[in-house]
């Protein structure tokens, strides 16, 4: 059996490193961000192995250059029926890899240059779907504040929805981050690329926080313990994306019989983007909502503008789970498989 070459094996280092120590560190916290890297490189890996026979003996910087790219991208395109948008994203997520690659070693620079000539294929602009005032006050009826499930659920969705933060940005809140005791209370919100917004909390949303704060840490919480956090792991772990997506749907099967406005489908990003609209409706300018919401441009924030517009609401695709396997290291083994070599999942496992 043949060994892998020296570049190859620097290749599969750097995929290691982008995905598991970099992007997370560097570029972003967010779950579903970093799942978009890991799929992206797992289906290029996965073609390049498939499709043009390329093995831990023959992969090299050539296999990343940009005629490579673009078949990767027909082949999603056509044998995989992957949509315009989401071809766009996959390009996206390995722009950024190669961006990473060409930053550690003069030698790939070309990589990145070549990718950025790539145009994005051509989409239909989607509307955002929010909720209604009356769908949100039908989902805070629901949990029940008396019980400690019921009072955490509660709270989150207070919380989720008073503040608009990113599904993410509220998970990995501390303790730290909140301030309640001044004259106005507010939280402090850590976004993408690590940028803090201070959002100032309404007297109704530090009422539920408070009195769940009381309840759920003692003394021997620190500033440091995750404000939600798992019963499994206790107060040094926070709780999932996949559970707060199955808590919400309960909730939101039971305030759909209370409303019909209510999506059956409901997941967290909805929270955010009927606050977005509902501060529009209030008269807020879109600049400070642009603030709010965390958007880096105010292009971004502009989307928003279509929610008030929409008469049925329909929910929008619901959270991927995340408990992925990881996945060893195997550039310096004798591994055939070009996407084990990698460290990344065989194709046909995704």
């Amino acid at each position: 059996m043949k060994k892998a070459n020296t570049q190859a094996q620097e290749l599969a280092r750097y995929i290691d490193t982008f995905l598991n120590d970099y992007a997370p560190a560097q570029k972003t916290s967010s779950q579903h961000t970093l799942k978009s890297y890991k799929t992206a490189l797992t289906l290029y890996i996965g073609f390049l192995s498939e499709v043009k026979s390329v093995t831990p003996e023959n992969l090299s910087s050539s296999c990343l250059e940009q005629h490579m790219i673009e078949d990767w991208l027909n082949w999603l395109k056509v044998s995989r029926a992957c949509s315009p948008e989401t071809c766009n994203l996959r390009l996206s997520s390995l722009r950024i890899f190669l961006k990473y690659l060409g930053s550690r070693d003069i030698r790939y620079l070309y990589l990145s240059n070549d990718a950025t000539r790539i145009e994005a294929q051509k989409t239909v602009k989607k509307h955002i779907k929010g909720m209604s005032r009356k769908a949100v006050k039908a989902l805070m009826e629901v949990p029940n504040p008396q019980t400690r499930t019921g009072k955490r659920d509660l709270t989150f969705m207070v919380l989720l929805y008073g503040t608009a933060a990113r599904l993410d940005e509220l998970l990995d809140m501390k303790i730290s981050q909140l301030h309640l005791d001044g004259e106005r209370p507010y939280a402090n919100i850590i976004g993408k690329g690590r940028k803090i917004r201070t959002l100032y909390l309404l007297p109704k949303a530090v009422s539920h926080v408070k009195s769940y704060l009381k309840e759920f840490h003692d003394a021997s919480h620190g500033q440091d313990s995750y404000v939600f956090y798992s019963r499994n792991t206790g107060k040094n772990g926070k709780l999932t994306q996949p559970s707060i997506d199955k808590m919400l749907k309960k909730y939101a099967k039971t305030a759909h019989e209370i409303s019909e406005d209510v999506p059956l489908g409901l997941h967290a990003h909805q929270f955010r983007h009927a606050k977005a609209s509902h501060w529009l409706e209030d008269g807020m300018n879109i600049v400070q909502i642009s603030f709010l919401l965390g958007h880096s441009k105010i292009q971004s924030t502009m989307i928003y503008l279509d929610i008030t517009t929409a008469v049925e609401l329909k929910a929008m695709a619901t959270l991927e789970d995340e408990n992925d396997a990881k996945i060893p290291k195997k550039w310096k083994s004798s591994e055939k498989n070009l996407s084990s070599f990698c460290g990344l999942k065989p194709l046909a496992k995704q």
